[in-house]
């Protein structure tokens, strides 16, 4: 047999193994608009049927307003919503809140009769 002096082999290190934990979604694609619309956005943006000082004329009107009716009216949504509440509220509790009262009171007086 011939002599013959082999190699070492060399080493490798096992292929990290991937971070399950280390995962990053790719961005989803940006939607693909089509010229027809985009030439109709840019259209609408530099053709507008009102000028500039008449847009904020009309909202420093509505905020003039605004201010006039909350000022001479004070009452918020929250005062409405109590006021219409408050009757319905009444009436259940006239029909309700009576039996209520006497079935507790009779299972606590259960209860401590028990000796609990």
């Amino acid at each position: 047999m011939p002599d013959f002096d082999a190699e070492p082999e060399p080493a490798f290190d096992p292929a990290p193994k991937p971070d399950p934990f280390d995962f990053e979604p790719e961005p989803a694609p940006a939607p693909k608009v089509s010229e027809r619309v985009r030439a109709a956005v840019e259209e609408e943006a530099t053709e507008r049927l009102v000028s500039s000082s008449t847009v904020e004329s009309v909202g420093q009107n509505f905020q003039l307003l605004a201010h006039t009716v909350l000022s001479q009216n004070a009452r918020t949504l929250e005062d409405l919503v109590k006021e219409m509440l408050r009757p319905m509220l009444k009436s259940w509790l006239d029909d309700n809140l009576p039996h209520m009262v006497e079935r507790l009171v009779r299972v606590e007086i259960e209860r401590v009769a028990r000796g609990r």
